[in-house]
């Protein structure tokens, strides 16, 4: 094989992992659980502030109340990957699944 076709195949296999996790169902009964943990500082029956925005109807708002952005997965995963603004980063306190299924519950509010 030449460089050329390894190179190919090697994004291929990233890539195709990136997407698969992209486009990873969760389940939202189990995020509800995950949720929990959040319910400290937001509520998910209001858009009344706890200590941070309620979330309720967060994705059908358009824009993120935190920062502006766009409300979709991307720009929610990232909120929650890396905090900010006194909320906690949970990339490493949340396994990918968790973060699934977290989606997942918060599309449903």
């Amino acid at each position: 094989m030449k460089k050329s076709q390894h190179l190919a195949i090697a994004c291929t296999l990233l890539f195709g992992s990136v997407s698969m996790f992209a486009q990873k169902k969760g389940d939202a009964a189990k995020g509800k659980e995950v949720f929990e943990q959040c319910s400290v500082c937001h509520n998910a029956d209001s858009t009344e502030k706890k200590m941070g925005p309620g979330l309720k109807g967060m994705f059908k708002k358009g824009k993120l109340e935190s920062n502006g952005k766009p409300a979709n997965d991307a720009n929610v995963l990232q909120k929650i990957n890396e905090g900010g603004n006194g909320m906690p980063a949970y990339k490493d306190m949340l396994k990918d699944d968790e973060k699934a299924n977290l989606m997942a519950y918060l599309k449903t509010l």
